[in-house]
Formats: structure tokens, sequence, C-alpha cells
């Protein structure tokens, strides 16, 4: 019973692999030892886009059916396809996620359809796509986003469509300004022609670097023709005298700034040129000029693009721009670069601004200690008896207070005070004659009156 199940499913992968869908015919093709499975779908019946193409094919072609529009995930389980045509058939939309899990994508060709806009953003999903066709749709705009998407392109047909303008984001990609890449740049090939353009200088622009020697892109028909110029219509661009795009020039208000530590400033530059450039501010150094050079810390990546600035055009060809510094540091001192660039090249102009002023209040001095000369030996001894006389020990309990000497022979010390009372009362023992009781009371009075210059009071005495 399990053999069965397992064969069953055997058969059924055999078969979705290597069957072929109804309305199409399917061949195999010989590149060198490998066998490519070539799939072709050209019945006007076939409504939808076939789901049960085998996994293996390398080449679908869909062509003259009337499918209209291109669901999410058509293509999902051809992982291996390298080439695709949808051409001429009645497609109106693409989902964004048509094309899902087409990585081995080379060649994608859409030409002969209905399409008023397509899905730039799904080609991220074909990285390795060189070949984009749109002849003959009803493209009206070529949006700024799609250039993201567009580096890996080199075969791109915009030919047959409904086109007026450029942007200069596209052609700073097509025509990349000298030493803005390092890599070499790609060469391609380019359709532009049908197309009611407005023959402005972006356009002739296109033209006339296409036909220079050595240019990236070669246009398939460089006969391209006017929709409007000087109220006239269908003028070939080449006999029309077509304004020239003029390299933007910068004029900064000041190229030297001194401001003070945590005020604000304001930083402004002028452009010129055709058409209007637009301004960037850059800060290209740290600390120029400054003395705070040895600032530690500072790991700040330059050059930086400063994203806080306010532009405005008062009439065609003149831009102005202003950045605002608020509560200055040292660390924002440095160069800052005032650019300006349109299709025709870029221009900047320097701005340097220096930082002054201190971090924070600063503690007072130390005062010195002032050396005191050598005096005599008599202010010397005054100055001994003024420190003695300045010290007042507390009392305790049972300790004999001393009072301050005004004399020298008048400081003594307890021991030498309680020396005396003994001796003396050694010799007072000895010349007492008589019956004559000496109490020790009495003999403290005697010892008191010998000894009148004693500082020990009797009253704290205890007998």
């Amino acid at each position: 019973m399990f053999l069965l199940v397992f064969l069953h499913i055997l058969l059924y992968n055999f078969l979705a692999v290597r069957s072929c869908p109804s309305l199409c015919t399917c061949a195999y093709g010989t590149t060198g030892t490998a066998d490519l499975r070539l799939v072709q779908c050209s019945d006007p019946r076939i409504s939808t886009v076939p789901i049960n193409v085998p996994a293996d094919t390398v080449k679908l072609r869909l062509e003259k059916t009337l499918i209209s529009r291109v669901p999410r995930a058509a293509f999902f389980n051809l992982s291996e396809l390298l080439f695709l045509w949808l051409t001429y058939n009645s497609i109106t939309s693409i989902h964004p996620s048509s094309f899902v899990n087409l990585r081995a994508l080379r060649e994608l060709r859409l030409d002969g359809n209905l399409l008023t806009a397509f899905p730039w953003e799904g080609l991220r999903d074909m990285p390795r796509l060189q070949t984009l066709g749109l002849h003959n749709n009803r493209l009206s705009s070529l949006p700024s986003h799609a250039v993201l998407f567009l580096s890996n392109i080199t075969y791109l047909d915009l030919s047959s469509n409904r086109l007026t303008m450029l942007s200069a984001d596209l052609l700073d990609l097509w025509f990349p300004l000298q030493g803005q890449h390092g890599k070499s740049v790609q060469r391609r090939i380019l359709g532009l022609h049908d197309n009611p353009w407005l023959c402005d200088c972006q356009i002739s622009l296109v033209v006339s670097l296409s036909m220079s020697l050595g240019s990236p892109v070669s246009l398939m028909d460089q006969l391209l023709t006017c929709s409007k110029f000087l109220g006239q219509s269908g003028m070939a661009m080449t006999k029309a005298e077509l304004p020239h795009c003029m390299r933007p020039s910068v004029q900064p208000a000041a190229t030297r700034v001194i401001s003070l530590l945590g005020s604000n400033v304001i930083l402004r530059c002028d452009a010129t040129g055709y058409p209007t450039p637009t301004l960037t501010w850059v800060k290209t150094s740290n600390h120029a000029d400054c003395c705070r050079q040895d600032i530690i810390g500072d790991k700040e990546q330059l050059p930086r693009t400063l994203e806080s600035s306010m532009q405005g055009s008062p009439r065609v060809g003149v831009r102005w721009s202003i950045i605002s510094l608020d509560d200055l540091e040292f660390k924002d001192a440095g160069e800052y670069r005032c650019q300006a660039r349109n299709m025709a090249g870029i221009s900047e102009a320097p701005v340097k601004l220096k930082v002054v002023g201190v971090t924070r209040l600063s503690r007072p001095p130390k005062k010195k200690s002032q050396k005191i000369p050598p005096k005599s030996s008599s202010n010397s001894k005054k100055s001994k008896q003024n420190r003695t006389t300045s010290v007042t020990p507390s009392l305790k309990d049972n300790q004999i207070p001393q009072t301050p000497p005004t004399q020298k022979n008048n400081t003594q010390t307890f021991p030498v005070i309680v020396s005396k009372v003994f001796s003396i009362y050694k010799r007072s023992k000895t010349n007492l004659k008589g019956p004559k009781k000496i109490t020790n009371t009495t003999l403290i009075k005697s010892i008191v009156e010998q000894s009148d210059n004693s500082t020990i009071p009797t009253s704290n005495i205890k007998v």
C-alpha cells in the first residue's frame, strides 16, 4: 500500500515537471551539455497566466493572448527562468510582487501592452535583470524613484510611449559626472524615440551627450521629436534651437564666520544655473582654525550631509538655502560646503565656522603662601607665648586645671609641682619638734605658702 502511494507521488511530480500546459507548446533546446525547456503560449483563448508551467522552464513566451493582468507571484515556481516575454497582450496592470522568486531572470519584455504604469520596485526581485523592454505602451512618466532599481539595466526600451520629461536623477545614472563614481561606468542602450518630449534643456542634453565621443549611453534612434516648442509641434529636435543647460555657480553670504559658544548662527548661500539647481550642505572637516582641535573622543564621520536646511527659489534658475546651527558647541566648528547641482554639473563653496568662548566658569586661583621674614629671638618668644595662651584645654573629672602663664618662669608642669610638694613635706617633717601633731591639712597649707607662685589651687586637691 505504501509502495503504491509512493509511486503515485513520484508519477504526479514527474507529470507536473514534464507536462506542458494546454494551449501551449513545449520544446527543448540544447546549450552545450544542458537541455533547456522552452514554453510558448500564443493562443488567443488564453486569458490568464498558466499556473502549470513546468518548473524546469528556462524561456517562457506569452504572446498575443487576452491576458489583462499579471497577479501576485504569477511565476513563483519558475526559479530557473532566464527569459520572460509577455509581449503584445492586453496587460493593463502588474502586481508589484508578480516577479517574486525570479532571481535568475535576465530578460523581461512587455512590449505592445496597455500599461500606464510599471511597478519599478518589483525589479528588486530580479537582481540579475539586464534587459527591460517597455516599447509601445502608454507610460506617461518615468518617476525619480525608478533610478533606485535600474542600476543593473543595460538595455531599456521606452520608445513609443507618452513620455514628456526625464528626471535629473535618471540623467545622473546614465551620464554620471566625471570622478563621481570610482568604478567603471556601464554602457547602456536607451530607446527614447517616438515620445512627445517637451524640448527643454534636459532632453537636449541627453541627445548631445549620447552623440559625444566615449559616451556611456547609445540611443536606438537619435531622431527625437518635440511636442511643444515655440508654438510648433512635431519638430525634429535636431532642427530646434534648444535652450542650453548652465552649470550652477554658488555664492555664500560669508566665507568665514566667528560666533560665540552657546549662540545661534545661520549660514546662507545662493546659486544660479539652468535648470534651477538643488542645494545641499555638507560638513567636510572639524574645528577649522580653532584652538580646540585636540578635543578627545570626536569620532564624527565626515563628510556628513546636513538635512536641516531650508531652500527657496524666487525665480527660474535661482535658488537659495540656509542652515541654522543652534546652541553652538566647539564640535560645530569646522568647514561647511554649500553644494549646488543640476544636470549640467556640480559647484560648491566653502564656509568656515569658528567658535570662541569658554566652556565653564573657572575656579578662583589659590592664594600663594606669603613668605614670613625671619624675626628676632624676642619676637619669636612672644609668638610662642601667644600660641600658648590661645590653647584652652577642656577639663575632665579629677583633673587639675592650669592657668595660662604670663611669664616664662611661671610655666610649670604638673610633675614638677608634685616633686616640690614631696620635698617640702619631707623637710617639714624633719624640722618639727615636740609632741605637736601635724595634720594633712596643715601640711598642705604650709606647702602652699612656701610655693606661692604655684598654679595649683588647694580647693581641687583631695586629701
